[in-house]
């Protein structure tokens, strides 16, 4: 197991730590040995072992002062003591995840989401994941100040989506309509329309419109639009009236683009920087909500091994102003996109010192390997009105024309019915993106998007780039 070697020992007493407090930390190390034979009692009684590593730790970092307030010798001991727990966390898991996930989902029959898996894991195994009460604080501070105290639940995902069985299975729930998306489907059939705040879904004859609404941030996604987004992606699907779907943003009042559609602006950094912005945004997002747009809702009980029998629908987007980084994701995962004229996409994302979810997955499927590098590595615009981007937009019309350009659209989408549109998406899909692969590059993104969320270059980057852009009137 891990162990404190004197080096380590040495950095911590330097940066102020009672040698009291190293050696109780270096016992806790020692005291860990996982057992070679997995029961339910050896998680137990190895969980009980773990817990006095976290629990000395959390005494060595309460040492040192709030992380803005550390000098540079305290920074690097409460550096040394998260990674050395972190490393705890990943051994431990590794070990442990299968059988924590059956006993979460109660041997794979109790579908779980991963918002909802990570706390019954902190409840299950105390300190591999924090507990609401550990994460209240945390969520208060601005992005430089956190401890990064999220990165055990995205290290925990990872390994459960590293798992095939468990990682299809959490994948399955993902797909699952939301409880709200239930509660509010016969209220939306019956009224045509439901205003979610962020977010605004109505029916137009057989078309399910979802509109962005954050209006202040020009559409831009964060926390506050998950939910809605989700559940008017559900309703869509769900209502047995609507053939196909439509994206599009709604009319901003921002001075530069008063009263104009915009599509998306991407993440909403301004929340980013000043914290408001949760870890578990980026993966519930693409295992939720892109994801049921990818490929549909899940309305059966989950059968491993079984090809893909999601209920979906054929998606239609509309690209006005601008798809920037979450908005140029989103248009990956649609059948058809309608671009205004002058209108753009791009995922700048570099910049930002974040992984643009799964577009690195998706984007050289349509622009080619080269074209993806360049815009992914090196914050390449694409104009909608070049060759180059026509590859992902299907058809460019000025703003006038975008009304018609829909309805001709969405009236192509619904002729040939929804079970055959659904069977030529998972045809489609199957050749390209199959959920084996989805599965292995999530379980990556979990964990290399919790080093870069919590990256000192994000901080960074956010006061290079953010405050540029919020100058020119992007964000």
């Amino acid at each position: 197991m891990i162990q404190l070697n004197p080096e380590q020992a040495q950095i911590l007493m330097t940066a102020g730590a009672s040698s009291a407090a190293v050696k109780n930390f270096e016992l806790a190390l020692q005291g860990l040995r996982l057992s070679e034979r997995i029961t339910r009692e050896s998680l137990s009684a190895d969980s009980h072992s773990a817990q006095q590593i976290y629990r000395s730790g959390r005494e060595l970092l309460a040492t040192w002062p709030p992380k803005p307030k550390r000098d540079a010798a305290q920074a690097q001991g409460a550096d040394q003591v998260k990674g050395i727990l972190r490393q705890v966390r990943n051994v431990f898991t590794g070990t442990y995840v299968e059988l924590i996930y059956r006993q979460v989902t109660q041997e794979y029959e109790r579908p779980v989401r991963a918002e909802v898996l990570i706390w019954e894991v902190a409840e299950l195994c105390p300190g591999l994941c924090p507990s609401h009460k550990e994460l209240a604080g945390e969520l208060q501070v601005p992005l430089a100040g956190k401890e990064g105290l999220e990165v055990a639940q995205s290290d925990f995902l990872s390994h459960v989506l590293g798992h095939p069985r468990a990682g299809a299975h959490l994948m399955d729930a993902m797909l699952r309509p939301l409880p709200q998306s239930l509660r509010l489907l016969e209220r939306f059939r019956h009224d045509g329309r439901l205003d979610l705040g962020t977010v605004q879904v109505e029916r137009r004859g057989r078309l399910g419109c979802v509109y962005f609404n954050n209006l202040p941030y020009l559409n831009a996604e964060d926390d506050s639009t998950l939910l809605p987004f989700e559940t008017a992606v559900d309703l869509v699907l769900l209502d047995p009236g609507i053939a196909a779907g439509l994206l599009r943003g709604n009319p901003v009042a921002h001075p530069k683009y008063q009263g104009k559609r915009i599509f998306s602006a991407g993440l909403n950094l301004t929340h980013l920087y000043q914290g408001n912005l949760s870890l578990m945004f980026y993966v519930i997002r693409d295992l939720g909500v892109v994801n049921k747009l990818y490929r549909g809702l899940t309305l059966t009980p989950h059968e491993p091994g079984r090809p893909e029998s999601t209920q979906e629908k054929t998606w239609i987007g509309a690209l006005e102003g601008f798809a920037i980084g979450g908005g140029c994701q989103l248009l990956l995962v649609l059948d058809y996109v309608i671009a205004e004229q002058g209108s753009y996409f791009n995922l700048p994302a570099r910049k930002e010192g974040i992984i643009p979810g799964a577009a690195p997955l998706r984007l050289p499927r349509f622009v080619g390997q080269r074209a993806a590098q360049q815009g992914i590595l090196f914050d390449k615009t694409f104009a909608v009105d070049t060759l180059e981007a026509r590859t992902l937009v299907n058809e460019v019309v000025d703003m006038a024309g975008m009304e018609a350009a829909i309805e001709r659209v969405a009236s192509e989408a619904t002729e040939g019915g929804v079970v055959s549109a659904g069977a030529n998406r998972k045809a489609l899909r199957l050749a390209h993106e199959p959920p084996e692969l989805f599965r292995q590059y999530m379980a990556l993104y979990c964990r290399e998007q919790a080093e870069c969320h919590f990256s000192p270059t994000l901080v960074s980057n956010l006061e290079r780039y953010w405050a540029a852009r919020k100058h020119r009137g992007q964000q």
